[in-house]
């Protein structure tokens, strides 16, 4: 079998290519085939320079994942870096796509780098429950300043080309052909003194004992009990004292230290689950039909945020409202959240002209005459949205696939209401929507491969994470929220308060509590569904109507200043005695012996409701697997990744 490591030359130039498809991952015949080069080039006295590039797609993109969990074979990453670092002859690594994880250590093992302007850099190990283990830590804050080293390995987050360049991680952009780029580059850089290894060098800007323990205060608040973002950090600062023999020492033993932890394992499941869920095995050789021209009814905030997301991913758009002053709001907000992502440097000047000459308005049906698919982000309410639903069944052309954005309703229901129901789906899309990945793709009865197939393919062009789920009341996340909810409220009864419940949640790794997270939508939504619900109800199920008190009491959350919580300064939520009053007054009235409850008794209670109700939901082939349940549950409810879902935190507790 050939080596996927092949080198060729030109000139005094060696170019050493990676072929590893698809993304150039560092197996052990990658790493073996480097490492010969390494010594094949040191031995050749007509060549002076060396360019390690890669074909297809991407430059390295990190460790096999094909490896993981299985003993480690020679060369290891680490030996392979040290090896570049020691060769004789000056390395350039010329990079496109991303470079990751020991993709970017290699890169750093290399003495110079050039990149394409599109490249994106990061070390996201710690999105893994890792850390880099390779060198990371100890070689990119001795070429890059501390803060930024400090940033990219606690934060996992990628950064571009154009910010590399301007910390000084890259030495050159390439805005044409690389390789020609790098051969130039070479011949600049061949008749001067090999630079200083980095491990070699020293910190760059490192941290004052201030700046230490503020940088670690805010990466412990934003790990919420996850652990590879503090060792990233604390590895890093050690750093700054060690020479680089005893980093490499720490950071590795730290990184074996995390990979066989729980967290790591369940970060793990997380990320492969997240890349098997859209595979749909029905509609594996279904073409999808092209999408480019989508229309968007509504221009509230769920519409203009799903406009906005088909935008940004290159489509043309045309919102319907039912009325100029409507659509004007609705377009206004769509630029908005244009103008924002240019503001943060997501998108340039260039690119919102664009975005923005693609998106059009108008106040009648027969606009959407050309369009490839349509979504209706209307008010949830079954008897409006067959009404929009009649209108562009008359108005698109027959292959439109007509999807409606729900978060609850029947979608048998609205596409039996239509001429051609087998081009109707659903699409639950999560707010903000152009923020939030995950989508849940709702499979009706009679929905054909081809709509199925083309909705799954739209999803993912908009950069979506999507989860097919079948027809129920709330399909999997609202279905499972709302099972949680009522363990929750039955815990109120029973002898927890709102403010227990919530820190037990915050402690467990949820950003927000259940009860501050109702303050925060409104009451009144809560509320008004609960009375949608209240003619099928069985009247022997056990109801707790404490919410339902607080919202007649005025209490609509935290726009009214009050709900579960106080709010005095409009946004921080306080404890309020009142609240707790309500609650044992409920529990004496119906004869309840309340006990006080301990965390870990709280979230038994609340992952126990979810798996029950996940158990339920994959007996009626709502979803497709536990791991669907468990990708809904952290990308789209707060389940802290770290833990993996409660499908899988049930299988690790049984």
């Amino acid at each position: 079998m050939n080596s996927p490591v092949q080198i060729k030359y030109d000139g005094a130039v060696a170019v050493v290519q990676i072929d590893n498809p698809p993304v150039n991952a560092l197996s052990q015949s990658v790493r073996a085939g480097i490492v010969a080069a390494v010594e094949q080039t040191d031995t050749n006295t007509d060549i002076r320079a060396i360019i390690l590039i890669c074909n297809g797609s991407t430059f390295m993109a990190g460790a096999d994942v094909k490896e993981f969990g299985k003993p480690p074979v020679p060369p290891l990453l680490p030996d392979v870096i040290t090896a570049l670092e020691a060769a004789q002859k000056p390395w350039i690594a010329a990079i496109h796509g991303t470079a990751l994880g020991g993709g970017l250590e290699v890169a750093l093992g290399c003495h110079y780098r050039i990149a394409a302007n599109s490249t994106k850099f990061g070390l996201p190990e710690v999105n893994l429950g890792l850390i880099p283990g390779a060198g990371g830590t100890v070689r990119l804050p001795r070429l890059v300043p501390m803060a930024e080293a400090f940033s990219m390995t606690t934060s996992g987050k990628p950064i571009s080309a154009a910010e590399a360049h301007s910390i000084g991680l890259v030495d050159m952009i390439s805005d044409g052909d690389l390789l020609r780029d790098a051969l130039s580059f070479a011949e600049t850089i061949i008749d001067q003194p090999k630079p200083d290894a980095l491990s070699a060098r020293q910190v760059k800007n490192p941290f004052s004992d201030d700046e230490i323990q503020a940088q670690l205060k805010t990466v412990s608040s934003k790990a919420r009990g996850q652990l590879s973002p503090k060792i990233a950090a604390e590895t890093l600062i050690a750093n700054q004292s060690l020479d680089a023999e005893a980093g490499l020492a720490l950071e590795r033993d730290n990184f074996l230290r995390l990979k066989d932890d729980p967290q790591s394992e369940a970060l793990r499941y997380i990320f492969f689950a997240e890349r098997s869920v859209s595979k749909i095995g029905s509609i594996k050789n279904t073409v999808a039909n092209p999408v480019e021209k989508v229309g968007i009814i509504g221009g509230g905030t769920m519409g203009a945020g799903i406009a906005a997301s088909c935008l940004l991913a290159g489509l043309n758009v045309t919102m319907i409202e039912r009325d100029a002053a409507s659509l004007a709001a609705g377009v206004k907000r769509v630029e908005t959240i244009l103008q924002s992502s240019m503001k943060r440097g997501l998108i340039s000047q260039a690119q919102y002209d664009t975005f923005n000459s693609n998106l059009s308005g108008n106040t009648q049906f027969e606009e959407l005459s050309d369009a490839d698919f349509v979504i209706e982000a209307v008010f949830e309410d079954m008897a409006v949205k067959k009404d929009v639903f009649a209108k562009l069944d008359a108005a698109v052309k027959p292959d439109a696939i007509l999807a409606s954005n729900t978060s609850y309703l029947d979608m048998n229901e609205l596409a039996a209401a239509t001429a051609h129901p087998e081009r109707v789906i659903g699409l639950h899309f999560f707010s903000p929507a152009h923020i939030m990945k995950l989508v849940e793709v709702i499979r009706t009865d009679q929905v054909s491969d081809i709509a199925l197939a083309t909705s799954m393919a739209f999803a993912k062009k908009l950069r979506k994470l999507a989860v097919p789920a079948g027809v129920c009341d709330g399909f999997i996340g609202n279905r499972i929220m709302s099972a949680y909810r009522r363990a929750a409220e039955y815990m109120l009864e029973d002898g927890a308060l709102p403010h227990e419940i919530d820190a037990a949640m915050k402690s467990y790794g949820f950003a927000m509590g259940l009860f501050e997270m109702q303050d925060l939508a409104g009451l009144d939504i809560g509320y008004a569904m609960r009375r949608r619900k209240d003619a099928t109800r069985d009247p022997h199920e056990r109801y707790v109507d404490i919410a339902d008190k607080i919202y007649n009491m005025g209490r609509s959350g935290r726009k009214t200043g009050a709900g579960f919580y106080r709010y005095e300064d409009g946004k921080t939520p306080r404890h309020d005695p009142e609240i707790d009053a309500l609650i044992i007054g409920e529990s004496e009235r119906k004869e309840i012996d309340r006990k006080p409850m301990s965390h870990d008794e709280i979230m038994a209670g609340i992952i126990g409701a979810m798996a029950q109700e996940g158990r339920d939901i994959l007996n009626e082939n709502i979803a497709a697997s536990p791991q669907s349940i468990d990708v809904v549950m952290v990308n789209g409810y707060g389940f802290p990744r770290w833990r993996g879902g409660p499908m899988y935190q049930a299988e690790q507790n049984a």
